[in-house]
Order: structure tokens, then C-alpha cells, then sequence
């Protein structure tokens, strides 16, 4: 039975540390799904895990081998700047995947819990602009820790699928590149705040800071009012975490069309955890 990724657990499959929990260099190769294919290219979803992607009425209607066995256990982020559309692609994932018979634990970030969401609400009130960096840092850590001990651990004990959104990986952009942090500090808090539990992936929903500002509310919250120049390096700061630890993020291109960037959501997912042409999933 899967428990997501415990470092220093014997009773998991083996892994290594994303790099919010290593001090070493993490070297490797960005590739990022979803990205326009050429005029006759291959459709999404050749050659993965997945049964292709089918077009149906604008819907995309897709399937997996073995979805339950595949999630069973795992612990998955979405993750990308405000405006990416990482919420909206979250609930049409958790909706097919109740569909193929897999009832995920979805949980927000800060959030989650009824002491968390009182976190949340200081958080992103605009009344507390004077907010200091590692005042928010430590706030959004205690909300995760009570996620951390009432939802995430509980459900991966249980053999469960947790879908979260946002995670550690939010304040490594935010409040580290964004904001300026050292990482270090920042991974150190982690630790304690979720005792080692990490994500199997983290799939970030890539846009440009212009486009993502077009998509936010009229009336912003406190994190979203701090302009673009800022946004821009949440965003530098999300795929340079991609970039240095490819094997646990999938970057999916967030400036598509919604059906697409479900398509490009399903093809990274398989690659990742469906092999293709063997029904019964990885092992």
C-alpha cells in the first residue's frame, strides 16, 4: 500500500527527496506538456498509460487502466501562480476520477480544516497589508501542519488519494523567490510542518504573468494585489523548482483552452504512472 512519500519509511516504494527537502543540487530536464502540436502532430494522449483522450461535444471524455490501483495511495499538488487555472483543472480532475470509480481526499491549501480556513481568511485579507514575509511564511506552515495531522496523514494511512491545492511548493515560490526568503528557512519550517510527508507529484499550471492577471476577479485578494512584476517571479520561481527536480513535477501549459489543458493533464499524468499497453498499471 502506497502512503505518498515518507523520507526515512522502509514500508514505501523507494524514493528521493524533492528538492524542497534536500540541500544538494538537483539537476535534470524541464519538459513541459500541453504545448500547441503542429498542424498533423499526434493527438494528446498517444503513447501513455491512458486510453486516448476522445473529443465529444467539446467534452473530453478520457479513461485510464486501472485508475484505482494507479492513485491508490498517492499524494498529488496542483500548484501554479493565481490566475492559472489549477482550481478549475482540480475539480474537473477530482470529477473524473469519481467517474472512474476513485474517490480522491481534496484539500485546499491554506486551508482545508476549520482551524486553517481561519488561517486562510487573515492571509488573503487586504486589511492586513502589513503583513511581514516570515509572519506569512509561519502562517501559511501552521495551516498546512493542521491539514498535515487531520486530513493528508489520516488518508494516506488509510490507502486513500489525496489531491491537494497548493502545497509546500506555493511558498517556495511566493514567499521565497517572490518574496525573498531564503529556501533553506523555508524547507527548514517544511520539515517540521509536515514530518516528512512529501507529494509524489507536483503539477504546476504554467502561465505568463500578463495572461494569468486577465483571468483574476475584479475584487482581489491580498496575495493577488501584488502586481505583476511579482507574479512574474512566482512564476520563475515555480519552474525553477520543476526544472531542478523534474522526476517529481509535471508542467502543464496553463495558456490553453480548458478541454486542452485537461488533455495535456491526462497525457502527463499517464506518462508518469500508466505505462502504455500494459492495462495493469505500474507496479
Amino acid at each position: 500500500m502506497r502512503t505518498g512519500r515518507v523520507a526515512g519509511s522502509s514500508s514505501i516504494r523507494p524514493t528521493r527527496s524533492p528538492c524542497w527537502f534536500r540541500t544538494s543540487t538537483c539537476i535534470g530536464t524541464m519538459v513541459v506538456v500541453g504545448r500547441r502540436r503542429r498542424r498533423g502532430g499526434p493527438d494528446p494522449g498517444v503513447g501513455t498509460g491512458f486510453d486516448l483522450p476522445i473529443r465529444s461535444r467539446g467534452v473530453i471524455v478520457a479513461s485510464m487502466h486501472d485508475w484505482s490501483s494507479i492513485l491508490a495511495g498517492r499524494f498529488i499538488v496542483f500548484d501554479g501562480p493565481d490566475g492559472s487555472g489549477k482550481s478549475t483543472q482540480l475539480a474537473r480532475f477530482t470529477a473524473f476520477c469519481e467517474s472512474h470509480g476513485t474517490i480522491p481526499e481534496v484539500v485546499r491549501d491554506p486551508g482545508g480544516t476549520p482551524i486553517g480556513e481561519a488561517v486562510r481568511g487573515v492571509l488573503l485579507d487586504p486589511r492586513y497589508d502589513e503583513m511581514g514575509l516570515r509572519c506569512e511564511m509561519l502562517l501559511y506552515m501552521a495551516s498546512r501542519a493542521q491539514l498535515m495531522a487531520e486530513r493528508i496523514r489520516p488518508a494516506l494511512a488509510a490507502g486513500g488519494f489525496v489531491l491537494a491545492d497548493r502545497f509546500i511548493s506555493s511558498t517556495l515560490a511566493y514567499q521565497g523567490t517572490a518574496g525573498g526568503l531564503a529556501p533553506e528557512e523555508i524547507l527548514a519550517v517544511g520539515r517540521v510542518t509536515t514530518g516528512g510527508c512529501e507529494p509524489d507529484l507536483v503539477v504546476i499550471f504554467d502561465v505568463d504573468e500578463k495572461t494569468a492577471t486577465a483571468r483574476l476577479p475584479a475584487e482581489l485578494d491580498r496575495m493577488e494585489r501584488k502586481g505583476e512584476a511579482f507574479h512574474r517571479r512566482v512564476r520563475q520561481g515555480y519552474l525553477a523548482q520543476a526544472d531542478r527536480d523534474p522526476e517529481h513535477h509535471l508542467v502543464v501549459d496553463g495558456t490553453l483552452d480548458e478541454d486542452s489543458v485537461f488533455a495535456a493533464l491526462i497525457e502527463g499524468l499517464g506518462r508518469r504512472f500508466g505505462t502504455a499497453g500494459d492495462s495493469s498499471g505500474p507496479a
